[in-house]
């Protein structure tokens, strides 16, 4: 059975997942002013094909909801991800795209 967790690392600010204890991927967000913005989401490609990109959006979305931080998903993989899944108590601030 794989052991999958996902921490959230404020010194590297980004929410981790590690199988075995490897870290197979992050999702790396910024804070400030009330808001956690996530920028970037990576699974390293010996772990990709097993869900773990989900799961890590999952339990990273999940624990930043808990802050009460707004979620600005500047990440195209955690924007797609909040179109097809709730999160519960999530305040979602959509970013205003360019030339609007």
């Amino acid at each position: 059975m794989t052991d999958i967790n996902v921490t959230r690392n404020d010194d590297a600010s980004r929410y981790e997942i590690r199988t075995d204890d490897q870290l197979a991927g992050f999702a790396a967000f910024e804070t400030k002013h009330g808001q956690i913005r996530f920028t970037h989401t990576e699974i390293d490609p010996a772990f990709q094909g097993q869900g773990l990109a989900g799961k890590l959006a999952e339990a990273a979305l999940t624990d930043a909801a808990a802050t009460g931080d707004a979620i600005v998903p500047l990440c195209p993989y955690i924007a797609k991800y909040l179109e097809t899944h709730e999160i519960a108590g999530a305040e979602i601030r959509w970013p205003k795209h360019s030339g609007e």
